[in-house]
């Protein structure tokens, strides 16, 4: 099963702390004496160790300067700002608008070779339509930002898709079926789309597979994921976008994909779910 945002991010944390209490034990120092060289209340030091608070950058020198560690700062913090990077808000990575967040994946889907990506929500953006991505980030502007730079968001959307055909990549992407009839924006807009998929599932570094919804099925969709090589996983949630890079994380969401692939159904069996889709729409 994938790992969820908080159990990931906490987990993180408590390398972390795991990190600052050894550091404390080889010192020669307890809770209250570091507490004491720090300035702090010997809880501060409690709630730190135990992972049960963030400490700040500032919090990390004092704690090696306490332990006469003062070489350790910097690597110490570089893990918390990794940990800190792992867990973004919407909210946070969207206040300057729609365009600058599009902006800041291309470079990592420019040096990735082989992409995964399942969905279970929305087609995927690699994969969309103008009109159809459109829709998307208008929603997604009136639900919970203030700019409006849609236009911009969506250009430099469609601008990524180049990487599609751009070097030796490879790209597997899995839909469930409900995806097809999502009702998102006009018939005209969903007919496009699923007239899209059939193209991209024809390219040659393209696999396209469809889950079919069925009863009896032995596993739920999972969250939306895009997978990077072997070496990141992007998890979009309700609240927020989650960044995995443990070898153990990526690894159960690359498991999770291969029992989801298994599940699928690719050429000529995938474009008769998508055409039927098609017909539903009149």
């Amino acid at each position: 099963m994938p790992i969820s945002g908080s159990s990931s991010v906490q987990a993180a944390r408590k390398v972390l702390a795991d990190r600052l209490r050894e550091m404390c034990k080889d010192a020669g120092l307890d809770g209250k004496r570091l507490a004491q060289a720090c300035g702090w209340h010997p809880s501060k030091v409690s709630r730190i160790s135990t992972a049960k608070a963030s400490p700040s950058p500032d919090d990390i020198r004092a704690w090696c300067r306490a332990c006469g560690r003062e070489d350790r700062a910097n690597d110490l913090i570089a893990s918390l700002r990794a940990v800190e990077g792992m867990w973004i808000e919407w909210r946070r990575m969207e206040r300057a608008g729609l365009r600058r967040a599009q902006e800041a994946v291309l470079p990592l889907f420019e040096r990735t070779r082989w992409f995964r990506s399942y969905s279970s929500w929305l087609v995927p953006g690699l994969i969309q339509t103008y009109g159809y991505t459109e829709d998307v980030l208008r929603a997604v502007q009136r639900r919970r930002v203030e700019i409006d730079d849609v236009a911009d968001a969506v250009a430099v959307r469609m601008e990524r898709q180049r990487v599609l055909c751009e070097g030796h990549r490879r790209f597997a992407f899995l839909i469930e079926e409900s995806v097809l009839r999502n009702g998102l924006g006009e018939a005209d807009t969903q007919l496009e789309q699923l007239e899209r998929l059939l193209t991209v599932g024809s390219l040659p570094t393209v696999s396209l597979g469809v889950v079919p919804t069925r009863l009896g099925r032995s596993r739920m969709p999972a969250e939306g994921f895009w997978i990077y090589d072997t070496a990141q996983v992007n998890v979009e949630l309700v609240s927020g976008y989650l960044t995995l890079t443990q070898p153990s994380e990526v690894r159960a969401y690359a498991d999770t994909f291969t029992m989801l692939a298994d599940m699928a159904v690719y050429g000529a069996r995938a474009r008769a779910l998508i055409r039927a889709a098609m017909d539903s729409l009149g």
